[in-house]
């Protein structure tokens, strides 16, 4: 049994019912196809370029010792790899944008990506970490980044302007150490931690596809049942109690979750900015939503990833450029344009 409520459909089955926006889904499936069309031109081209048939045979196995090489081992693992760490970045850029009432408070921005990037090169330099001991460097060094944003933003409650200010300071700060941790390093360290650093999608695995698919597998629902708490932050801190949140509560456990996503997105691929940026502007716009859309921000972080892949691919082929570059490209010109439209209403 159905009900409209607006683009919005309450679907009932018994006791159980569920409200269903129809718009984000139909936003939703059409990125989702988006994306799938993306990553398949994404393994088809290269210095051995493939048919969509050859892909498709190759992915299940049927498509040849070659093509199956190229597809399973080198190409199927970095599309993989775009679309799940754009998903965790979009998802992350929208909680934190949110909880912090402001498009600045992107994870990128605030300092949050920053931090996880000197958790993975300690882990790098010191240790010569494997991608796992990188994965858990750079979630510590999330996590840490951002409780200490969250108790030096702390005055009587969370203020977004603190919350941008402080981040953005932690956020230099966490680079000087990555600088500092570089001038430390063997030569062999440094390249590593270099490329890395710059957000790159070159030379992922199926580890790499193994570490960020467990962060969307393990938060990303509890990020999805939290937006009902996101809802009702978005009307005020005081009107959300009023509701029944527990409002510090609520946004400590979020920012954790979205700590989580980004630090093991960086962890995949270095710290590429602008998705979480985005990416949540981006969807509320589609859905036409005023709320945090998590999961069309999701799909729409994804799409943004694997295309920005294809273009540092293909722009100067056969010469890669590092997808971090590109993504700069596409996400600079948005923050000057937010700057100066900020600066114009008095916001910033």
């Amino acid at each position: 049994m159905t009900a409209a409520i607006g683009t919005a459909r309450v679907v009932r089955a018994g006791t159980f019912s569920m409200r269903v926006d129809v718009r984000a889904v139909v936003v939703c499936s059409a990125l989702f196809s988006a994306t799938l069309v993306v990553a398949v031109w994404s393994i088809m081209v290269g210095d051995f370029p493939l048919s969509a048939r050859q892909v498709l045979s190759a992915v299940f196995g049927d498509g040849g010792d070659d093509a199956e090489f190229i597809v399973q081992t080198l190409r199927l693992p970095r599309a993989l790899t775009a679309i799940l760490v754009g998903a965790a970045l979009g998802m992350s850029g929208a909680v934190f944008q949110s909880i912090a009432r402001n498009p600045l408070g992107s994870p990128d921005i605030v300092g949050f990506q920053q931090g996880a990037a000197f958790g993975a090169v300690l882990v790098i330099v010191y240790w010569g970490g494997s991608s796992l001991a990188v994965a858990g460097g750079a979630v510590a060094g999330g996590i840490i980044t951002a409780l200490l944003v969250y108790v030096l933003a702390w005055k009587r409650g969370l203020s977004s302007s603190r919350l941008v200010l402080v981040g953005i300071g932690i956020g230099f700060t966490a680079t000087a150490g990555v600088d500092y941790l570089i001038t430390r390093a063997d030569i062999y360290d440094v390249q590593r931690a270099a490329v890395w650093l710059t957000g790159s999608l070159n030379g992922r695995s199926w580890d790499h596809v193994r570490t960020v698919g467990f962060a969307l597998l393990v938060l990303a629902p509890l990020v999805i049942i939290g937006q009902r708490s996101l809802d009702r932050l978005d009307l005020g801190d005081d009107a959300a109690a009023a509701l029944g949140v527990r409002v510090n509560r609520a946004k400590l456990g979020l920012i954790v979750l979205a700590v989580g996503l980004s630090a093991l997105a960086v962890a995949a691929a270095g710290p590429i900015a602008f998705i979480a940026f985005v990416a949540g502007p981006i969807a509320r716009r589609m859905v036409n939503s005023p709320n945090a859309c998590v999961v069309p921000a999701a799909f729409v972080g994804a799409f943004v990833l694997s295309i920005a892949d294809l273009a540092a691919r293909r722009v100067l082929a056969p010469t890669e450029l590092p997808v971090g570059i590109m993504t700069a490209v596409i996400g600079a010109p948005y923050l000057l344009w937010l700057l100066t439209r900020r600066a114009r209403t008095g916001a910033l």
